[in-house]
């Protein structure tokens, strides 16, 4: 199987947790199974970050391979060095990052990254964001960019852009989830202590990863259990065991800490699969029912009544 490419930009004066977070989201991935790798690249030099942390010389950028569909990530640097004649002049790697988005590669800004690609004139007409603090900047520079405020991330015409650190997180999660699907992202958010990812403009989530914002393990695996067997009818006393619980204490416990009943969540799991299952044109109603734990078309039926 061919690996999807992540590569990190790393620039002079980048902010660490801007690179960091992505990063070890994306080790997460790579360790639940996804094919991924992870690259780095940069100036040729030893970037000093802005808290005056030295990393190690980095690959010049222009010996980096890159394939359509992978993901360049630029990481946020000082806004007051990306802004330098210094930095301007590189138009070598303007050129590059320009070259590797018309292969087909996706572009990935955390925060102060999106200057580089405005840098580049690739935001000309898309919609983009960067950290609160410096929209009103970005959108004076660029006016040709749709600078979006108030929003955690955008995406348009392959080109990502993000807010602040925590928003590179949600991001990078957005983007696995492209890749990988709902639960498995919610498993890397749930190994990186993120119980509540966030998408880009905060809109309903998915069943798959609602209610699941809560620490609670037995919890976890009961909710894991019904989400991976959906097709089978479940009962609360195997659920209560998956838990290490009683069947009442497993009851309370559930309730207090998703906000929801076990049968409320189950059907919420049951209908977010039908409408998945729904766009099989191939599949029938009873088909439909049966691949979710149902008997009959017409407790199909009064589970889609209760939506």
């Amino acid at each position: 199987m061919e690996l999807t490419t992540f590569s990190f930009l790393v620039l002079p004066h980048i902010h660490l947790m801007d690179m960091a977070g992505p990063d070890q989201t994306i080790l997460e991935a790579i360790e639940y199974g996804a094919p991924f790798e992870i690259t780095y690249c940069g100036l040729g030099d030893s970037p000093i970050t802005s808290s005056g942390f030295t990393l190690g010389k980095t690959e010049l950028f222009s010996s980096i391979e890159l394939k359509k569909g992978d993901y360049l990530i630029i990481p946020g640097a000082s806004v007051d060095y990306l802004l330098t004649d210094e930095f301007r002049k590189n138009t070598e790697l303007f050129d590059w990052i320009n070259k590797q988005y018309q292969k087909g590669v996706n572009l990935v800004t955390i925060c102060a990254g999106a200057f580089v690609l405005g840098l580049c004139g690739l935001l000309d007409d898309i919609r983009c964001t960067t950290h609160f603090k410096r929209t009103t900047q970005l959108a004076q520079l660029f006016p040709k960019a749709k600078v979006l405020e108030n929003i955690l991330y955008t995406e348009e015409n392959n080109i990502y852009t993000s807010a602040g650190i925590a928003s590179g997180i949600d991001l990078t999660l957005h983007i696995i989830e492209q890749n990988q699907g709902s639960y498995f992202t919610h498993k890397v958010a749930r190994e990186l202590v993120v119980y509540n990812r966030r998408d880009g403009n905060q809109q309903q989530q998915s069943a798959l990863m609602q209610f699941r914002n809560h620490i609670h393990n037995g919890i976890h695996k009961a909710q894991d259990h019904i989400i991976e067997h959906i097709h089978i009818k479940h009962h609360l006393y195997d659920l209560a065991e998956l838990a290490n619980m009683s069947e009442r204490n497993f009851t309370r416990i559930f309730k207090a800490e998703t906000g929801i009943t076990v049968n409320e969540f189950i059907n919420s799991i049951r209908r977010e699969t039908v409408e998945q299952l729904a766009k099989n044109p191939d599949l029938s109603k009873l088909q439909i029912a049966n691949k979710v734990g149902l008997q009959s078309e017409k407790q199909l039926g009064r589970l889609l009544a209760l939506s």
